[in-house]
């Protein structure tokens, strides 16, 4: 498998400051912000921009997915590689999204966002938020379960189901592998439709500032930035609280791994920057697959654990769902005790899984939690809801780093991790190009590490 240089074979001297794709995002940020705030009305009509990138994006996520995991898979040599990275990953997974949790509840109890505000439960409008109830009412344990079987292999793509997507691509990799030497003709024709997707990802990404741009515009001129000042405690602790789950926790676990996390966001602020536009992580999701790669980690771990932790490794949701649901109840004047919080606990362990894949899956989540809590109404998420687009921002960058730190360290664990290859991508070093073996893979699948 071969990943190519934007550049092509010639090398060429530095890029100018402004041709950079994280330059023009931001600029596009600001660009949109001002526009959404001094011509609001014009501001909303920008949506389309935003929600037409995000489309092209999820055009590519599930062929994607689909190659990666395929070639991935089949490319080992040990089958039994794939249950060992995987039980890794859900170790991983599982440590961390409940640490969230237990992080977003302990800050929301110190710092107490919503005392004060003094809510008559009954002047809430219980119908702004009737939505989000009913579809976390139609998410179930055994429903979620059922739901990653598709209901024919070519539906799974059809419908852009992450969650089915790696179901079906985890299936014909392995089935592919079990084939031996008569799947070398179909491993090799997937190894070339993939380097065309990539290619066919970098011209979607072309669009980044653009869909960025309408997105902003259009979160300003709907919300406004004053929308933000009567719960600005809340937004504020959010975003806070994010940082020091990435900067203090996952900065901890970079470093026992040998990298930093400092560098490691430097090395993404391109995805990170169009993850801050359009509010969607899947945006830098085909990126994040390259970027990893590029950064050491062997394609079969990069395949499996990136898909897997978009839906069950969510940090930045699940410190959103604690904080939020004490946030409510404080502001009702509603006193939760021990066990209540900690059953909110519990629910959320599995609420946040059950939503997986499912848009608006944050504010899903909390409606799912609050209705197996009953001291806290559900209609209190309306006092939330003219701001949970600010919010969604920091959840989607917050998972974004969590999933990225997530595959370098079962990388790590997996002994699939090139050191050089990291130090080298975190440094902002060019490499020349030069084959590199996948330690995870089998004969023929080779990478090729280019200038970033």
């Amino acid at each position: 498998m071969h990943i190519a240089s934007d550049h092509g074979g010639a090398p060429t001297g530095p890029k100018a400051w402004w041709s950079h794709l994280y330059v023009q995002v931001l600029g596009a940020i600001l660009l949109g912000g001002a526009i959404g705030h001094f011509f609001p009305e014009f501001g909303e009509s920008l949506k389309p921009l935003g929600d037409g990138f995000i489309k092209l994006v999820k055009m590519v996520i599930a062929p994607v997915i689909f190659l990666t995991i395929v070639v991935g898979i089949a490319g080992m040599r040990d089958i039994g590689k794939v249950g060992r990275v995987a039980a890794k990953a859900f170790a991983y997974f599982l440590v961390f999204s409940t640490l969230a949790l237990i992080v977003g509840l302990v800050v929301a109890n110190v710092v107490q966002p919503g005392r004060g505000l003094n809510i008559d439960p009954a002047s809430l409008d219980a119908g702004a938020v009737s939505q989000y109830s009913s579809a976390a009412h139609e998410t179930t344990v055994v429903g979620f379960l059922l739901s990653i079987i598709p209901d024919t292999v070519v539906s799974a793509f059809s419908t852009g189901n992450i969650l089915q997507v790696l179901f079906v691509s985890v299936l014909f990799g392995l089935a592919l592998a079990m084939v031996g030497e008569a799947g070398k003709p179909v491993l090799t024709l997937l190894e070339s439709v993939s380097t065309a997707f990539f290619k066919l990802v970098a011209i979607v990404m072309k669009a980044a500032p653009i869909g960025a741009f309408g997105a902003f515009a259009f979160t300003i001129g709907a919300y406004g930035i004053a929308s933000v000042i009567n719960l600005i405690a809340l937004v504020a602790t959010f975003y806070l609280t994010s940082a020091i789950f990435v900067v203090g926790i996952l900065g901890l676990v970079a470093i026992a791994n040998g990298f930093s996390i400092f560098k490691l966001i430097r090395y993404l602020k391109e995805e990170l920057l169009l993850v801050l536009g359009t509010s969607s992580s899947e945006a830098a999701l085909p990126s994040l697959l390259q970027k990893m790669e590029r950064a050491g980690a062997s394609k079969s771990v990069v395949g499996l654990v990136v898909p897997t932790g978009y839906s069950f490794n969510l940090d930045g949701t699940n410190i959103y769902m604690t904080m939020a649901a004490l946030f409510i109840a404080q502001a009702l004047n509603i006193d939760l005790s021990l066990q209540d919080q900690i059953l909110l606990l519990l629910v959320a362990m599995l609420s946040s899984k059950g939503a997986a894949g499912i848009t608006g899956a944050g504010f899903i989540t909390l409606a799912a939690t609050l209705a197996v809590v009953p001291s806290v109404p559900i209609a209190g998420m309306a006092l939330i809801l003219g701001i949970d687009r600010f919010m969604s921002e920091c959840r989607a960058l917050t998972n974004f780093i969590g999933n990225a730190v997530a595959t370098l360290v079962v990388a790590r664990w997996e002994g699939a991790l090139d050191r050089e290859a990291l130090a080298a991508a975190l440094n902002g070093e060019p490499r020349p190009l030069a084959a590199k073996t996948d330690p995870a893979a089998g004969p023929g699948d080779d990478l090729v590490l280019a200038k970033d």
